[in-house]
């Protein structure tokens, strides 16, 4: 009778997605994942070919985690590009390895910062139309200037320069918003 297999796939994919939200996409090997799951690097190379292939998994998993935090943010702004702007600095805030691993890393699989962040969900495109329908001849350059803005602060949130509450946040970024479509 074969051995019942007592480390899954799953399990090992949901721990190296722990291990990068806990410690960073840098810290996670073969043995260190092996140490964080208790087990020997043995069940990690039945379930994945190649580090890369775990990469690969930690990698959409992510997406998928931000594109939920995106979806259950709240959306208090009708001011637009202002509710995406305040999501992305809440994210940097409250998953910085995340935020750093999908964002600031050259690691992106293929994507570019612009589809990263539209993902699954269409945010940017939606962002943009809403910008369109209230008059905006070209919304993408508004996006453009947004974005500097709002990545600057997001990056500045994973370095512990950026103090603003979520309400001057807010301000902020409406009135850079009014300031930009003038």
């Amino acid at each position: 009778m074969p051995r019942k297999e007592s480390v899954s796939y799953d399990y090992l994919r949901e721990k190296a997605f722990e291990m990068t939200r806990e410690k960073g996409i840098s810290e996670v090997t073969a043995r260190k994942l092996a140490a964080y799951c208790g087990c020997s690097t043995q069940p990690i190379f039945r379930h994945y070919e190649s580090m890369e292939k775990c990469y690969d998994d930690i990698f959409e998993d992510s997406l998928k985690f931000f594109d939920k935090f995106y979806q259950d943010y709240y959306k208090g702004s009708h001011v637009p590009f202002v509710n995406l702007g305040l999501c992305y600095i809440s994210f940097a805030v409250k998953e910085p390895r995340l935020f750093s691993y999908l964002f600031m890393s050259r690691n992106t699989k293929g994507y570019n910062l612009y589809n990263l962040l539209n993902g699954r969900t269409g945010a940017v495109i939606m962002e943009m139309n809403k910008a369109k329908d209230s008059g905006v001849s070209a919304p993408e350059m508004i996006f453009m200037k947004m974005w500097m803005l709002i990545h600057g602060a997001a990056c500045m949130a994973i370095t512990g320069d950026y103090d603003l509450t979520d309400a001057q946040t807010r301000l902020q970024l409406e009135d850079a918003y009014k300031a930009f479509v003038r």
